[in-house]
Formats: structure tokens, C-alpha cells, sequence
């Protein structure tokens, strides 16, 4: 007997091309009458940059300031796009109801924030899309697969 789904972790790059990977989670949405998280996660400045970026927006509020209106932004951007993707994509009867998608902008590796929000969430399933024509498995959905403790189901894009 397969497990009940009720939350699934949709992991996007929020690149073109993503949209196949999407429908697949609101459709699985749709027969089992659960719930989406729509999460994209922007990778923090790495090294010397990233200890620059941290030490001048401790020492200068408006960095911060700047720094959170930027992920406001995105999400605002990512809320747009999908629901301009329900609009343009789905039929009537395949439509997400109100309070049936969250959208979650994190930052951090995008394996580990994936798994970690999964966790958090307490996902039955994590879908993601991967488009790597060289080997079958791009690195962060690679990663996801062999550390999650839940299903993962990868659509090629």
C-alpha cells in the first residue's frame, strides 16, 4: 500500500523549463487532495565575499535592509509566476485552492536546505525536475536522493 500524501515539497531552480516538474506536483496534489510547498533556494556569496557580505551588513542596517527586500522581492516574483502558471496551464478542475500552496524562499546549499525544510515540513514526497543531458541526475537532485528519508521524485525536464 502506498503512503498517504498530504504535504509535498516542490524544489525549483525557477529556470525555463521548470514547468513540467511543477505540473507533476500539482497534479499529485490533485488526486490525493494535499498540500504544496513551493520552495526555491538562493545559494549564499561563498568564502571572503560571503564574510565581506555578513561583516558591512552587521555593521550597516540598510545592507539588511536591502538584503531582506531583495528575498521579498523574489518571493513576490516566485508567487507571480506560479500563479500566473495556474492560470495559463491548468484546467478548471486541476486549479490549486486558496491555502493549498505555500511559497518559501530560503538560503543555503540547496540540498541541505531541501532536506531540511522537508523535515521541517514533514514532506511525503519531495519533486524536483532535473535537466542534465550528460549523466541522469543533476548534483543537487543526486545529493537530495541519497540523503532524504522520504520519496523523492525527480521529473527529467
Amino acid at each position: 500500500m502506498l503512503p498517504e500524501v498530504t504535504r509535498i515539497l516542490y524544489a525549483s531552480d525557477i529556470q525555463q523549463g521548470a514547468r513540467p516538474a511543477f505540473r507533476t506536483a500539482v497534479s499529485l496534489c490533485g488526486r490525493y487532495h494535499s498540500h504544496i510547498t513551493f520552495l526555491h533556494v538562493v545559494e549564499p556569496v561563498r568564502g571572503n565575499a560571503e564574510r565581506l557580505v555578513k561583516s558591512m551588513m552587521h555593521e550597516d542596517a540598510s545592507l539588511q535592509a536591502l538584503h531582506d527586500d531583495s528575498l521579498g522581492k523574489i518571493r513576490q516574483q516566485v508567487r507571480d509566476r506560479v500563479e500566473r502558471f495556474c492560470r495559463e496551464e491548468l484546467e478548471a478542475e486541476t486549479m490549486l485552492e486558496q491555502g493549498q500552496l505555500d511559497v518559501r524562499i530560503e538560503e543555503g546549499t540547496p540540498w541541505k536546505t531541501i532536506l531540511a525544510v522537508a523535515d521541517e515540513m514533514d514532506a511525503s514526497v519531495i519533486v524536483m525536475g532535473v535537466r542534465h543531458q550528460k549523466s541522469l541526475l543533476g548534483n543537487t537532485s543526486s545529493k537530495v536522493m541519497h540523503n532524504s528519508k522520504r520519496p523523492v521524485l525527480v521529473v527529467p525536464l
